[in-house]
């Protein structure tokens, strides 16, 4: 391997100035509830509406402020989210087995009751983040979808995410932004059902406070940073593995990209093709210390050495540019989502394409996937046993247990042992 361009250390941890600060917070609002959400939402967004949830009327009106072409193609961006979860669901099938003589054993999957989804604003008002969470958990059947979104800079709210948390799918919607929209979610406060299971992006504030809540509900995952790499050979085009790099560089000064490239002549013109490319793009000021401070540009020995730098990067978004995609999707293992190749791009699965874009980051793809209609299931098993294969079972269970010393477990055995050998 040889090194083009190394950029800093990105592993996403905790903060503990942050994590101080967030735990005070939640402190707050779990005591004083929504008197306390709508003091930090004053300090915060200078925002203090009647009420944070929106009206009938009120969504209807934000609906109407959308361009027919707007609607059209949330419209179209929905619907193929909608489509691969239901796909994704008809994967999952309950199952039974009759594992011994008389023993039956098996699983379904049940949908949670609530999901709290976020929606974040901030930098960029990312309304098509509403269906990545909304529709997944909608499509599983859960019951009741919570949906918040900070409020605009000076007050309000963006009517297109507001369309996209409806046409979703949102049970009920409400503009409040970080900490606070946490923590309405996960305690309800009164004023909504608890949420089972936390989901969406959002800044470090929403994500220690989704690390602390854990366990009071459950959480999609904790995601930092966005990143993305990139395998190309020859074949690829320069300037396009550049356009994409820059793509996800937009996002945060603290985004990641990796290129791996397999000649060294082939990764010096794509760092010719950033420069000139940064040096007109609109969002630069943000692209190019993204770029400076966390881009990486590596040349390997081999497509076996390119593939061991990825899987150990583990990114997020993961294209690949290359001549035989195949050997790289036989081999490939640790990623968020991938992007086989020049014809598709992140921006595709970020927003249109239909796979979801919450995915894992900061390596954290070695060990999970992103979220997916599966997340907001519960699998649960069940037994069921006939009198003549309690006793077989039960006699062996009783002697396990004594050796445990677990004296009174060996009991319920062993009076099911006897009523039914009787």
């Amino acid at each position: 391997m040889k090194l083009i361009k190394e950029g800093g250390h990105r592993l996403f941890e905790t903060d503990p100035e942050t994590a101080k600060y967030v735990s005070e917070m939640l402190q707050h609002l779990r005591a004083r509830g929504m008197a306390a959400v709508r003091e930090f939402s004053e300090q915060f967004d200078g925002w203090s509406p009647t009420s944070f949830e929106l009206s009938a009327s009120q969504i209807e009106e934000a609906v109407a402020q959308c361009s027919d072409q707007l609607l059209r193609d949330t419209e179209f961006c929905q619907d193929n989210v909608r489509r691969f979860a239901k796909a994704q669901l008809g994967t999952l099938t309950a199952l039974e087995v009759e594992s011994r003589p008389g023993v039956w054993l098996g699983h379904r999957h049940i949908p949670v009751r609530c999901v709290g989804s976020y929606v974040p604003g901030g930098r960029y008002p990312m309304f098509g983040s509403a269906q990545m969470s909304i529709i997944p958990a909608k499509v599983a059947g859960v019951r009741t979808v919570v949906a918040c979104t900070p409020p605009t800079k000076g007050g309000g709210y963006y009517p297109a995410t507001i369309n996209a948390m409806k046409k979703a799918g949102a049970d009920r919607i409400f503009v409040i932004g970080g900490v606070p929209a946490m923590a309405l979610m996960a305690f309800g406060m009164g004023v909504v059902e608890p949420a089972d299971i936390l989901c969406g992006a959002g800044n470090k504030f929403v994500a220690e406070a989704k690390r602390q809540l854990f366990g009071q509900c459950g959480i999609d995952l904790l995601a930092g940073p966005t990143e993305i790499a990139i395998i190309a050979d020859d074949s690829a085009d320069p300037a396009l593995v550049a356009c994409d790099l820059l793509g996800q560089a937009e996002h945060d000064p603290n985004s990641g990209q990796l290129c791996v490239c397999l000649s060294e002549k082939f990764a010096r013109e794509t760092e010719r093709e950033i420069e000139r490319q940064l040096a007109v793009l609109p969002t630069r000021d943000i692209a190019q210390l993204s770029w400076r401070d966390f881009g990486k540009l590596y040349v390997a020995e081999s497509r076996d050495e390119a593939i061991a730098i990825s899987d150990d990067y583990a990114p997020e978004h993961l294209e690949l540019h290359v001549e035989d995609p195949d050997y790289y999707f036989n081999r490939l293992s640790k990623y968020g989502s991938l992007f086989i190749g020049e014809e598709t791009t992140v921006a595709y699965g970020d927003k249109s394409i239909g796979t979801n874009h919450i995915l894992p980051t900061s390596r954290s793809a070695r060990y999970t996937g992103g979220v997916w209609v599966g997340k907001f299931l519960k699998t649960v098993t069940y037994q069921r046993m006939t009198a003549a294969a309690s006793v077989s079972v039960g006699e062996v269970t009783a002697r396990q247990c004594d050796v445990e010393r677990m004296h009174a477990h060996a009991i319920t055995a062993r009076v099911r042992v006897d009523r039914y050998r009787g």
